[in-house]
C-alpha cells in the first residue's frame, strides 16, 4: 500500500519517532520517543529542557524529526514500541537482533532494529503506519514493512474527527443505538454487552454492527486459529473490511476518560529517569 492509500485513521495520535542530529559536533547521533504531536515535540526538543526537550538531546542541536511510526491503540502500546526501540539488547522479543555492527552508524542501526521490530509480535499485528518525515533521509530498511504497514510521506494528516452521535431529539434521521445501554445485545452472541465492556462498534454508515471484543475477535480470527489478536476482518453485518486496530481506537474514544496530549509528553517517564 503507497502512500496514496493512506487515509487518517479515527483516534487519537500516538507515535514514537526517531531524532537525527545535524549539529557538526555531534553528527549523527539519533534518539528515539514518544509523542502525541510531532511538530510541536521537535521543537521541545530544539528549545533544551526548559521548552520541555529531553536531557539527551537538550544543547546539542538543531535537531529533525526523521521518521515517526504511529497508529498505536494507545499511549501505553506506543510506549512500550519506543522502549524495546531504546533497548534492543534487553528486549526478549529482539534477541535475535544482533548488535550494532562496526562501522555501522546508529542511524542505520537504528533503522536495522526498526525493520526487525515491525515484523515482530506483538507489533507485527498492530495497524501501524512507517512515515517518513524527511524523505531525503530515507533508507531502505533491511527487511519490508508488513504488507499492512503503509509507508508515507511529509507530516501526519489531520486527524480525523471522532464519529458523533444522532441523539438530538430534533434529528430527522434514525438515532444511533445507544452503545452504553445496558440492555443493549451483541449483535454475534446475542448476549447482554455491560456498560465496562465497550461493545465494538463498526464505523461504516448505515451498518449497526455491535458486538463483544471477544466474539468480534473470533469472528477475524476464522482464518487465523492460531493467532491471538486479528489484523482485520469483514464486518458480519456490512461484510466491508475493517482494520482492528481501528475498532479499537473508536471503542476506546468512547469509554475513556481524555487525557491532555502536554502532560503525557511532559510526564514521559524516560525524562524523569535523566533528571
Amino acid at each position: 500500500m503507497g502512500p496514496a492509500g493512506v487515509t487518517a485513521r479515527p483516534g487519537r495520535f500516538f507515535g514514537v519517532y526517531l531524532l537525527y542530529c545535524l549539529n557538526p559536533r555531534y553528527r549523527g547521533r539519533v534518539y528515539v520517543g514518544f509523542t502525541v504531536n510531532p511538530a510541536r515535540r521537535v521543537q521541545q526538543h530544539n528549545g533544551g529542557r526548559k521548552k520541555g526537550g529531553a536531557w539527551r538531546t537538550s544543547g546539542r542541536g538543531p535537531w529533525e524529526m526523521v521518521l515517526v511510526v504511529h497508529g498505536f491503540p494507545s499511549a501505553v502500546a506506543a510506549l512500550r514500541f519506543e522502549w524495546a526501540w531504546q533497548h534492543p539488547h534487553a528486549s526478549r522479543r529482539l534477541a535475535h537482533v544482533g548488535p550494532r555492527l562496526r562501522g555501522e552508524t546508529a542511524f542505520t542501526f537504528h533503522l536495522r532494529v526498526l525493520a526487525h521490530m515491525l515484523r515482530a509480535p506483538p507489533w507485527a499485528r498492530l495497524p501501524l503506519t512507517l512515515r517518513w518525515l524527511r524523505p531525503d533521509l530515507r533508507q531502505d530498511l533491511c527487511l519490508p514493512p508488513p504488507p499492512h504497514v503503509p509507508l508515507a510521506f511529509g507530516p501526519p494528516p489531520p486527524q480525523a474527527p471522532a464519529p458523533r452521535r444522532r441523539a438530538g431529539p430534533f434529528d430527522d434521521a434514525e438515532p444511533e443505538p445507544d452503545q452504553g445501554d445496558p440492555g443493549a445485545c451483541c449483535s454475534l452472541c446475542a448476549q447482554t454487552i455491560q456498560d465496562e465492556e465497550g461493545p465494538l462498534c463498526c464505523p461504516n454508515p448505515g451498518c449497526w454492527l455491535r458486538a463483544h471484543v471477544i466474539c468480534l475477535a473470533e469472528e477475524f480470527l476464522r482464518e487465523e486459529p492460531g493467532q491471538l489478536l486479528p489484523l482485520e476482518g469483514q464486518c458480519p453485518s456490512c461484510e466491508k473490511s475493517l482494520l482492528w486496530g481501528d475498532l479499537i481506537w473508536l471503542c476506546q474514544m468512547d469509554t475513556e476518560k481524555e487525557v491532555e496530549d502536554s502532560e503525557l509528553e511532559e510526564a514521559h517517564w524516560t525524562d524523569l529517569l535523566e533528571t
